[in-house]
């Protein structure tokens, strides 16, 4: 296992045929050149231009690193940098990073701009980003340990092979992990871990969680936790396989998020059951001083999270459909869960319509095929409303939790430290039986 706090590459722009950013500060390339204040990089002939603001050339490359002279006080600003990808808080926002920078260029004539930073400080800015930084001490300690746990757990992933994925003509299943990224690390976005540098104000509970915890990590029989997080379970935890590969992990089983226990999902009996009611759970939360304290600005725009509704016309949810996957189906007919997981997250889901019926899988391209931006999660039901003559006219979606559901449930967690659970307590509850240890 880990030994030494590592240095993690983070992609905070892929693809990108031109940017504008600022050094604050005095930074270094090779050969000792200098470079500060106002600066563009430009993709094309094959490699990279970096200019100053009079547009003058700075230096030339297919790779360029700035090294800060000062990395306590010096930081970059990048401009138009988009978050939320594809997901309904999608916007761009200016950020600003502390670290190194390195520039990349791609075989499309485009370029990754990549941030070089500690494992550590890289931390400080995912929990701020995450969650808002008045958050409960004891849970931002329990996020600090569990977001660490699961980015060296997928560092070490990335070593081995990729497991294949499905695509047939009446069969899709494919699932997104960080080893779909290749020249660094992580992205700095949501799918992997939200991270927005220092534009975000690190506070003295992030800071207190951050030193608190340092180079503490979830340990299962011997390997550092796959410790997965996300906004909301809706009642009951998800298992890993649902999700991503056909695995299981015993720190990752599915577990009741109340005190009450809540017997899994076994039916489509039991999933109406389920998501037509509201049972008690630390996620079940509707205070929004609560709220106010866990979630960052643009989150707090979803507060129907637990238990959540969703309505389409018939042609408007068939043209999503041709949007999102490329397949017109025709006259949408019937949506059948195939597989669900034990907290009613559905894994395959069949679409049937009058010219295909495919089945697709797993939950992230259920959620991403049927809204323009994503469904809050794969646990839903579906209701359908007929007009006069007998005609489909609608279909109604009720659904609960917000995301994939494995592991620690943010909401709930941060509930639970409001209640006077401690970090230790909260990990222990969502990731069965893993022990938390000190590796640096």
């Amino acid at each position: 296992m880990i030994k030494s706090e590592p240095k993690i590459k983070v992609a905070i722009l892929q693809k990108s045929p031109e940017a504008a950013l600022v050094l604050h500060g005095v930074y270094r390339l090779a050969g000792g050149r200098t470079a500060s204040g106002s600066l563009t990089v430009r993709a094309g002939g094959g490699g990279m231009t970096l200019l100053d603001d009079a547009g003058q050339i700075i230096a030339r490359g297919n790779e360029l690193t700035l090294t800060p002279d000062d990395p306590a006080m010096n930081f970059f600003t990048l401009q138009n940098v988009r978050i939320g990808i594809d997901f309904h808080w999608d916007r761009m926002q200016t950020l600003s990073f502390r670290g190194s920078l390195m520039i990349k260029i791609n075989d499309d004539e485009t370029f990754s701009l990549l941030n070089l930073i500690g494992l550590e400080d890289y931390l400080a800015s995912v929990i701020s980003s995450e969650m808002s930084a008045e958050a409960p001490l004891e849970f931002l300690k329990a996020q600090a340990i569990t977001a660490r746990s699961w980015l060296v757990a997928m560092l070490e992933k990335k070593r081995q092979p990729r497991t294949a994925q499905l695509k047939s003509d009446d069969e899709i299943s494919v699932w997104q992990d960080v080893n779909d990224h290749e020249g660094f690390d992580v992205c700095a976005d949501d799918h992997c871990q939200r991270y927005q540098g220092i534009t975000k104000i690190i506070s003295e509970n992030v800071a207190r969680a951050i030193d608190a915890t340092s180079g503490e990590f979830l340990v299962s029989e011997g390997r550092i936790c796959d410790a997965r997080y996300y906004k909301c379970c809706g009642g009951r935890t998800e298992e890993f396989r649902s999700a991503w590969e056909n695995n299981s992990y015993p720190y990752l089983a599915s577990i009741t998020d109340a005190a009450e226990i809540h017997p899994p999902i076994a039916s489509e009996e039991d999933a109406t059951l389920w998501l037509d009611s509201h049972p008690a759970a630390y996620c079940n939360t509707s205070d929004k001083d609560i709220l106010k304290r866990i979630l960052p600005a643009f989150d707090l725009e979803t507060l129907h999270f637990y238990r959540w509704r969703v309505e389409y016309e018939k042609e408007e949810l068939r043209q999503i459909l041709l949007k999102k996957s490329g397949i017109d189906f025709g006259n949408l007919q019937h949506f059948l869960p195939v597989e669900r997981g034990p907290s009613g997250r559905i894994s395959k889901l069949k679409i049937i319509g009058s010219k295909r019926t495919v089945v697709v899988g797993k939950e992230l391209e259920i959620r991403r095929w049927l809204s323009d931006t994503h469904l809050l999660s794969s646990a839903f039901i579906v209701a359908v409303e007929h007009d006069p003559a007998g005609n489909i006219k609608r279909f109604i979606f009720h659904g609960g939790g917000w995301g994939h559901g494995v592991g620690l449930c943010q909401i709930g967690a941060a509930v639970m430290a409001v209640k006077g659970f401690e970090a230790h307590d909260i990990l222990t509850h969502y990731f069965t039986g893993a022990g938390i240890e000190k590796l640096y």
